[in-house]
């Protein structure tokens, strides 16, 4: 069976003035590995307070069950963390009333967005509840830092995953809590940037130069064995266990990223994992195998965060878009190989001229990076096609695209992962 690659491209623009905070628009494409794909993406305008975009990339793993939900939850916590109290407390007054509720976001679904249940009462109500510990505790400050608010909602959100699959009458949050997934979230409001991110995937900024050269920053750093100051946190935080904490690059010889939501087999205490490993079989028959037993050396829990690293960048001219893409982009292209396709797609990439009579060839690779130029107007699809079929040259080769696209199932997962991409564009070119 081959994959129909532009299946799940979208692209969006957002009508031009104040409320789309310096953002034109945006193209996005999702392509699985997994059956059924365990990446989910998100996209949604802030409409209380300060406002701004909201944009997310989450990698799930050990089943999709966490990523989908925190895909359909963590911006609404991102918007509860980031509103004044006075707005809270009309909010919390309209909720007691029993009247309309003022929503706090507006989502841009994806046509494609698949359903799963969202467990919306239980959701519902760990959210009012963090709202109103907000109300009870805190004073009212004039801004609050998005920094903070980034941090504070990531936790809580974690924390109520955590709550919620500790209440032993449902299976659905207890399925949530055992898988996980990464996070990279971008929030921008009047041109300033914020990144959140968990995990591996990665948000990297387009950058044109004043000669028309492209620059690739990246705005986030991997949490993984790869990372030193990562590997030297774990290590720090677990100081008798130097040699079983990471084994082979993972924590505890199972997990590549050192940062995830759910996850609680690396996070519960030793009792409680045993507590629910002996009663509840109903859960564990439906969720992944390798999910099934407690992890080996579990001595010193909890052995995993999900303390996101926020990233803050003021947006200037020459930034022209961001890439916002799960790790099966990353294991397959440089950052710089990114940047260059994506600028040279969305600049309208014009191969050099041919002699006076035009009568020799265009420069090896040439012609076949002009067609892919042109053949793709979403850029996220564009990558993807750049991702799978490339010649190594800078062309796409058709018949290694087509042969990558109608790998088995089976064994697509050996030659690359899931890949969700979000191309967010800044400024005009």
């Amino acid at each position: 069976m081959t994959i129909c690659f532009q299946a799940n491209e979208y692209s969006l623009t957002l009508p031009r003035g104040p409320a789309s905070h310096g953002v034109l628009g945006f193209h996005s494409n999702m392509l699985p590995s997994n059956l059924p794909c365990e990446d989910r993406q998100s996209s949604a305008t802030c409409l209380a307070g300060r406002g701004g975009v909201l944009f997310g990339v989450f990698d799930g793993h050990a089943g999709l069950a966490c990523a989908h939900a925190v895909s359909q939850r963590l911006f609404y916590y991102i918007a509860v963390a980031a509103l004044p109290l006075r707005t809270l407390a009309e909010l919390e007054r309209a909720v007691e009333e029993e009247r309309a509720v003022t929503p706090l976001l507006e989502w841009h679904k994806y046509p494609q967005d698949l359903s799963y249940p969202d467990g919306g009462v239980t959701s519902f109500h760990s959210l009012r509840n963090y709202w109103q510990e907000r109300l009870e505790t805190e004073e009212e400050e004039e801004v609050t830092r998005m920094t903070s608010a980034l941090v504070n909602a990531f936790h809580r959100l974690d924390y109520d995953l955590s709550v919620e699959a500790q209440g032993l009458s449902v299976t659905s949050p207890l399925r949530v809590a055992l898988s996980g997934c990464t996070a990279c979230v971008v929030h921008i409001s009047n041109s300033v940037l914020h990144v959140a991110n968990l995990g591996d995937s990665r948000a990297v900024l387009g950058v044109q130069e004043a000669d028309g050269s492209w620059s690739a920053i990246n705005l986030t750093n991997d949490h993984n064995a790869q990372n030193p100051e990562e590997l030297q946190r774990i290590l720090g935080a677990h100081p008798a266990e130097q040699r079983t904490v990471v084994r082979h690059d993972r924590l505890l010889g199972l997990l590549l990223p050192f940062r995830a939501f759910g996850d609680v087999r690396f996070k519960w205490s030793a009792e409680m994992l045993s507590r629910v490993y002996e009663t509840r079989p109903d859960v564990l028959s439906a969720v992944s195998e390798a999910v099934r037993t407690m992890p080996p050396h579990y001595l010193t829990p909890p052995y995993l965060s999900a303390e996101p690293e926020i990233t803050q960048h003021c947006v200037g001219p020459a930034d022209k878009f961001l890439v916002l893409a799960t790790d099966g982009l990353w294991e397959l292209m440089h950052r710089q190989t990114v940047i260059q396709l994506v600028g040279d797609q969305i600049s309208g990439y014009q191969p050099p001229p041919l002699s006076a009579g035009g009568t020799y060839p265009p420069p090896a690779g040439e012609e076949g990076r002009v067609l892919s130029v042109l053949e793709d107007q979403n850029t996220a699809t564009h990558l993807i096609r750049h991702a799978l079929g490339d010649d190594g040259y800078g062309a796409v080769a058709p018949n290694r695209l087509a042969k990558m696209l109608s790998l088995p199932v089976d064994l697509a997962r050996r030659y690359r992962d899931d890949i969700t991409i979000t191309i967010i564009h800044l400024n005009e070119i």
